[in-house]
């Protein structure tokens, strides 16, 4: 039955990946965002299909005029990017404890009873077990390390979730994306760095010494795009209430192998060069996936063909990425 959604960050990478999934599924959907992350050129094959509310999250009156009338609230809007945990610490925790408070005021005043948040893999930090299962601890190893405004914004958003989830909603479910990739996925990040760094060292002769972060012994589960919104929309569909999942892939890639993997799709040989690992950042990470499968969910897309097609369009979109 189709059922009108709000997607907030709906211009970001997983939220603009979201909304064509429930837009070709048949929904009607409606998008919050104000574009500091996103783009709405995403989305820019959606118009007509979707309604565009251009609005801050931490406005109570833009977020209740997104979510009047919807049947379910998809909450994704955030501030993501490792630079940005560490430069505007502030911005993080303020848009996520106001914007949750506003999307449960807004879900309250419109009785809106179904409500999906996206949490992060940030919010049990250093893993106690591999691969990690939804019920381990919470963390915030170091509140003077401001790496941990993500994590900590986004325990304060599940805890409001669940504590008032169980009063006021009929389902209230709670996904963590786990390390997912693909194009037009930001600038910020590991895979789209990784590939313009070796776009700009590619006219060097001879094996090419690419410095890393770390030893590269550091491991991540990447997961593509479209497995990622497989997994999301199980949870949106089937999940249970105040029912805690994580989506990703339970295959671990090293950071030096993911130098490598990238490089190869540049057709040239690197010589990873380690360097000082960033205080806070976990050695290993990676899902157990346990719960999604026994929603149906099993992601398929292999991670050499996921990394040509994102290397692909970072190479041929280069032109997009904001000058300092």
């Amino acid at each position: 039955m189709a059922k009108t959604y709000v997607v907030t960050g709906g211009t970001g990478f997983i939220g603009s990946a979201l909304v064509r999934r429930l837009v070709e599924e048949g929904h009607r959907v409606r998008v919050l965002d104000n574009n500091s992350r996103g783009a709405a050129r995403k989305l820019d094959e959606m118009a007509g299909a979707i309604e565009m509310i251009t609005g801050d999250l931490r406005d109570p009156h833009a977020v209740k005029q997104a979510i009047r009338g919807a049947d379910c609230v998809c909450h994704l809007a955030y501030i993501n990017g490792t630079e940005f945990f560490y430069s505007q610490p502030e911005l993080v925790l303020e848009v996520a404890v106001k914007g949750m408070i506003n999307v449960l005021d807004a879900c309250a005043e419109h009785n809106v009873r179904e409500l999906v948040l996206a949490s992060s893999s940030e919010v049990y930090q250093t893993p106690p077990v591999i691969p990690t299962p939804e019920n381990v601890p919470l963390s915030v190893p170091d509140v003077l390390n401001p790496r941990y405004s993500y994590g900590g914004g986004k325990i304060a958003s599940e805890l409001m979730l669940i504590n008032y989830g169980r009063k006021h909603f009929d389902r209230a479910v709670i996904f963590r994306p786990h390390n997912a990739y693909g194009p037009d996925m930001g600038w910020e990040h590991v895979i789209p760095q990784f590939a313009m760094r070796m776009a700009e060292l590619g006219a060097k002769p001879g094996v090419i010494d690419f410095p890393i972060q770390g030893t590269g012994r550091e491991t991540r589960a990447f997961v593509y795009i479209t497995d990622l919104v497989d997994g999301v929309m199980r949870v949106i569909e089937r999940g249970e209430h105040l029912g805690i999942y994580h989506v990703g892939t339970d295959v671990e890639t090293s950071i030096a192998d993911l130098a490598q993997q990238i490089a190869r799709c540049f057709g040239r040989e690197i010589r990873v060069v380690p360097g000082e690992l960033r205080a806070g950042g976990p050695l290993r990470r990676c899902p157990d996936i346990t719960r999604m499968r026994a929603l149906g969910y099993e992601p398929g897309v292999p991670l050499a063909e996921g990394l040509a097609a994102t290397v692909d369009w970072y190479r041929r979109n280069s032109q997009l990425k904001a000058k300092p």
